[in-house]
């Protein structure tokens, strides 16, 4: 289709209405190929078509079968043709277009004939279209040519069959493995680019066994690799190595990190560059070994190359999380970035000041940063306010200036994600630093104000209601959030009469002002605000007074509601009105979804009841049904709670086994998820075989085999143990896997009839006290803690040992309690020496738990921590401590 003629405007930034491709249509690029028939063939406008045709492949657009066959055919007789550029778009649309296998036969003589042509371009491409289009039928009867081609002296013809083998490694791996002579041969080129995809297939051919990893890795590093590519993939190998190895490079030898550092003296920036990157993500590396690659880093910051300031100050950025004083030297440098013309620079450069800035040096910063602000995008606004966030933690006395910005920035313009980052950053900020409460609270008063976005103002005035009643003088709060009951939309409004109604609740002296208010509240147009108001009036009561009401109801208006409300929302949908009233215990409180995933086989998407269910309640849905569906387990009671999948196979076996663990109040399930990943067996009356004797106190009361299991047919077993009521019983349990394997023939699907016994020796599987504790968060953690009271508090302090960071502890106890962090205490501030994490759950008996967690560094590498645990039960908080006390 002709594209009209239209006068370009020097000035405009969107091209994209010039594209030579605007308007085309399939079906006429469809009738334009039918240039490829003509007797005379005009390779100028065959080449046209061809354009157009694999344009609109990557454009996504479907060709049907008999319209990619007609193409395909009329393409395979453009052959005939000597035009070399012609002949390269053949190669390129074939490609994409080869229907099927029995399609492919027309054009592999004139490609094998192609692959040993004088031409190098022809073998080259011939060789890429080939190992792209065939399977390994013809790939064995080409195997010669490819390894001849490998260590041809044309580097184009190499690198094609290089590249070739990468991909076949991944449908044919026997077939290239059985190159490895060849490729270890072209490793050794002169070709920058054939040694770069050399090594990297070699790599990849021997990826699965480490030690042959290492050995190469050794071999190369004795200065056989000349190609800056291939010595930037040498340095990440090395890296690997080195991690995997475990290998300590503070002391001893340390060829590894030898090498690193040579690569820094490289004369190719890209090399140098990786190398430094590489040095400054290794384990435990010390502020010496940091020296020299920061100080490239620092001389990468002013090159006039912008790629390498980027690349500089994005790894110094990184490196400033976990070593602030190895970067404090490059600051000068930094600073004069804040001025780049490139604002990612700009916006690194600042983030990283900020990070490894001193107290002395805020104020100087915030100014800089504040004329800084309005030349940048709200995606790196966002970063900047981070990193302020960051630095208020860390330096809490300049809580006064840093808010102070925050607020400013908070009145200017932009959009939803920026405006949600500066409020998510002030509440953080209000409940980690007490003195901020106050003038944190009127920022956020001031700008729901003008505040355009519901989600928004309605998260501020739930905050509001939560920690405005505990400052000195509520009542100042008062007249902000009246007003939006007369100046926002409905929504808005709402939230607002909620937060009077927590108000009066709260804050006794309050309480008569407040029942007025909300009276007037009865008379708006909007239901839900007039629902709201009559609810919390009669709730409150005629006096002002919170009235003797049942106490889930005032839990639920005012206390902290621990079902997650997505959860809420499911089961409300799914609930079928009858005689029996909806149970609100009948929820699902998991937060976090437990994902069914089975382990598959590379690149294949589990499907079934082993694919990942889309959400949370999904899940738990799920697993209750499925349980449900089992006559024997019945009669068990409710669900408590399921783990997340334990593997109990390697990556890469012949089947893939994982187990969920199912928590009732008198009996555990164990549901096994097996998948068979061997195309030519299939599997029958599959069951696993679980020895107890090392959980004496549980008894095996059940097993449901699974009677077949097809390739890459997820199914399950399960076995069911009974154990003490309402007790956590803990047990160690071994496994094997036991099954009838009958042979199948992959072409035509017939399975033989006779089976043979055979069995595989699965991985142990624990029950531990975690798993007796539900993750239930709570929306106010203090709140909560309080109304528990201290009577079955239990409070001692253990020493974690020597511990890479802070954040590396907190993880440690989160996983090893496995409850539900609350309000993002599980982020540890870089450069922290203490941190509070906060915890909650439900232990079995629906025992409510909170646990406060302080951590601190002993010494330079020792963290020593406090616990201190609250329950409604003293057992419940002598068994926290007991979990850690032997975890």
């Amino acid at each position: 289709m002709a594209q009209p003629l239209v006068k370009k405007d020097d000035d405009r930034d969107d091209e994209a209405e010039y594209s030579p491709f605007l308007g085309i249509e399939k079906g006429a690029v469809l009738q334009e190929a039918r240039v490829f028939n003509d007797p005379q063939l005009d390779a100028r406008r065959c080449s046209q078509v061809i354009t157009k045709l694999l344009y609109l492949l990557n454009q996504g657009e479907t060709f049907t079968k008999t319209e990619a066959t007609e193409v395909f055919f009329s393409v395979t007789k453009l052959f005939q043709s000597r035009d070399l550029g012609l002949r390269r778009m053949v190669y390129l649309i074939i490609k994409e277009l080869s229907p099927s296998a029995d399609e492919v036969i027309i054009v592999t003589s004139s490609l094998m004939k192609d692959m040993n042509s004088k031409t190098d371009m022809y073998r080259a491409n011939a060789i890429r279209v080939l190992c792209r289009i065939t399977d390994g039928t013809l790939l064995t009867q080409i195997e010669r040519y490819l390894k001849q081609a490998i260590v041809d002296k044309n580097p184009v013809v190499a690198s094609a069959a290089l590249v070739s083998g990468i991909h076949i490694l991944q449908t044919n791996p026997e077939i290239v493995k059985r190159w490895s002579n060849e490729v270890q041969e072209a490793v050794q080129s002169r070709a920058a680019l054939v040694q770069f995809h050399a090594l990297a297939l070699l790599h990849q051919i021997r990826q699965n066994d480490r030690l042959a990893v290492s050995k190469l890795v050794t071999s190369l590093t004795r200065g056989n690799v000349r190609s800056p590519l291939a010595q930037c993939l040498l340095v990440c190998y090395t890296s690997q190595v080195i991690r995997e190895s475990g290998n300590n490079t503070q002391s001893g030898d340390r060829p590894f990190y030898d090498y690193l550092e040579s690569c820094l003296r490289h004369k190719s920036e890209m090399v140098i560059f990786e190398a430094a990157r590489a040095i400054t993500e290794l384990n435990g590396v010390t502020s010496r070994e940091l020296t020299p690659a920061i100080t490239v880093l620092q001389l990468f910051l002013s090159s006039s190359k912008p790629v390498l300031r980027f690349a500089a100050v994005r790894t110094l950025n990184k490196v400033a999380m976990t070593h602030p004083m190895a970067v404090t030297n490059c600051n000068i440098d930094m600073e004069s970035l804040i001025s780049d013309q490139n604002r990612s620079i700009a916006t690194l450069a600042i983030t990283t000041l900020l990070k490894t800035g001193n107290e002395s040096s805020v104020d100087r910063l915030m100014k800089q940063i504040t004329n800084f602000m309005s030349d940048i995008a709200d995606e790196f606004k966002i970063v900047v306010v981070e990193a302020i966030r960051s630095l208020c933690l860390k330096f809490p006395l300049k809580y006064r200036s840093l808010m102070n910005f925050l607020s400013n920035i908070l009145r200017e313009e932009g959009g939803f994600d920026y405006k949600k980052a500066i409020v998510d950053s002030i509440v953080i900020l209000i409940r980690d630093i007490p003195d901020a409460k106050e003038s944190g609270l009127l920022h956020l008063c001031e700008f729901i104000e003008d505040c355009e976005f519901t989600y928004l103002s309605t998260q501020i005035l739930h905050f509001l209601g939560v920690e405005g009643p505990k400052t000195s003088d509520p009542s100042k709060y008062i007249r902000y959030i009246y007003n939006r009951v007369h100046l926002e939309n409905a929504t808005v409004r709402a939230s607002a009469v909620s937060t009077l109604a927590k108000f009066g609740a709260a804050v006794d002296a309050l309480k008569p002002r407040i029942f007025v208010l909300l009276r007037r509240c009865l008379f708006d147009s909007d239901d839900e605000v007039r629902d709201r108001a009559t609810l919390y009036l009669n709730t409150l009561g005629g006096d002002g007074s919170v009235v003797e009401t049942d106490k889930d109801v005032k839990d639920f208006l005012f206390g902290s509601f621990v079902i997650p409300l997505v959860n809420l929302e499911t089961s409300l949908k799914n609930y079928e009105p009858s005689e029996e009233a909806f149970d609100i215990d009948s929820v699902p409180r998991e937060v976090k979804s437990q994902p069914l995933a089975e382990k598959k086989a590379p690149g294949k998407k589990p499907t079934g009841l082993g694919a990942p269910p889309s959400g949370p309640p999904s899940t738990a849905d799920a697993y209750e049904r499925l349980l449900l569906s089992i006559p024997e387990f019945a009669n068990f009671g409710k669900l408590f709670k399921s783990s997340e999948p334990v593997e109990l196979t390697e990556a890469e076996t012949e089947y893939a086994v994982n187990v969920v663990k199912h928590i009732f109040d008198r009996h555990v399930v164990f549901q096994y998820n097996c998948t068979n990943t061997i195309p030519e067996q299939l599997l029958e009356d599959v069951i696993v075989i679980v020895d107890a004797s090392e959980a004496e106190e549980f008894s095996e009361v059940f097993s449901k085999p699974l009677r077949s299991l097809p390739y890459d047919s997820p199914g399950q077993t399960f076995v069911a143990f009974e154990k003490p009521e309402g007790l956590p019983i803990a047990g160690k349990f071994s496994n094997v896997l036991k099954f009838i394997v009958k042979e199948v023939d992959p072409t035509t699907g017939e399975t033989e009839d006779d089976g043979v016994e055979d069995e595989y020796q699965l991985e142990d599987l624990e029950v531990v006290t975690a798993d007796y504790i539900l993750k239930v968060g709570v929306s106010n953690f203090r709140s909560a803690w309080e109304s528990m009271g201290p009577d079955c508090e239990r409070v001692d302090e253990y020493g974690l040992g020597p511990r890479e960071n802070l954040a590396e502890a907190v993880n440690t106890v989160i996983n090893l309690l496995g409850m539900q962090p609350c309000e993002g205490t599980e982020v540890v501030p870089p450069n922290s020496r203490s941190h509070t994490c906060l915890l909650s759950g439900v232990f079995i008996g629906n025992v409510k738990v909170l646990v406060r967690l302080s951590f601190g560094l002993d010494g330079p590498k020792d963290v020593a921590m406090k616990l201190a645990v609250r329950s409604e039960d003293e057992t419940v908080s002598d068994t926290i401590h007991e979990i850690v006390a032997s975890g």
